[in-house]
């Protein structure tokens, strides 16, 4: 009943573990006491009342008078993370426009590790594309991309996929090859490219760079791949 991923996205909004549980708990019974949470959940009476307060706090849920009885009543989900995305949304703006002098950076090459910090990196860099992009990747990592290649296709601009299976995108040009496993690659406007491998633990490590050097050797790369597989089309 209690499932792992909802769990864990609930801690994205700024929730415990238990609180995320507790949220959950509430969700599915409606009003609730604490003794029945610590009962529904296996946990102490003074973890569940400690969490539901914290959670109240949190604008996760409001309380109500039973009686004698204090029970909690969750906010609806919507609401709660439309509200939490706001306030950040908020902390960002203010952030942006107080923020110290920023030193000016010389990028060179930069290592990106970990999972999520390369698809982050990805889907901002897919983002800023002003004229065109050559994303290379397995169909099943490609299909993070969606909304980021969807807006890409609305603005119309030029996109070029790399990918070893049959994907439904309008408007762009695809090449098959062979499975790519876990190796990834982008180049945008021929300005910036990144490139490497995702996968579990270490694997997940990439290099990005703004260098001419860098974006040419990874664009020549990925030309030639093109130009073979197109005269592999050709040939058939």
């Amino acid at each position: 009943m209690y499932t792992t991923k909802f769990v864990e996205s609930l801690m994205q909004f700024g929730l415990t573990r238990q609180e995320s549980l507790v949220y959950q708990c509430l969700i599915t019974e409606g009003t609730i006491s604490g003794y029945e949470v610590a009962k529904q959940l296996g946990i102490s009476r003074s973890n569940a009342y400690n969490s539901l307060a914290s959670l109240a706090e949190k604008g996760g849920a409001y309380t109500v008078e039973e009686g004698s009885t204090k029970k909690y009543v969750p906010v609806e989900l919507r609401e709660f993370t439309r509200n939490h995305i706001r306030e950040i949304e908020d902390a960002r703006m203010w952030l942006i426009s107080h923020m110290p002098e920023q030193k000016e950076v010389s990028e060179g090459y930069i290592t990106i590790e970990g999972e999520n910090n390369i698809l982050n990196k990805l889907k901002n860099l897919l983002k800023s594309t002003k004229e065109h992009a050559y994303l290379s990747c397995t169909r099943s990592y490609l299909l993070y991309f969606v909304r980021e290649l969807r807006e890409l296709s609305e603005q119309g601009k030029k996109v070029v996929i790399l990918t070893d299976q049959a994907v439904s995108v309008e408007d762009f040009k695809v090449y098959f090859s062979e499975d790519r496993g876990t190796s990834i690659g982008l180049i945008i406007d021929s300005q910036y490219a990144i490139t490497g491998e995702y996968g579990e633990g270490s694997q997940n490590t990439c290099l990005y760079s703004g260098q001419k050097v860098f974006v040419e050797l990874f664009k020549n790369a990925l030309g030639n791949e093109i130009k073979l597989l197109s005269l592999n089309e050709e040939s058939y």
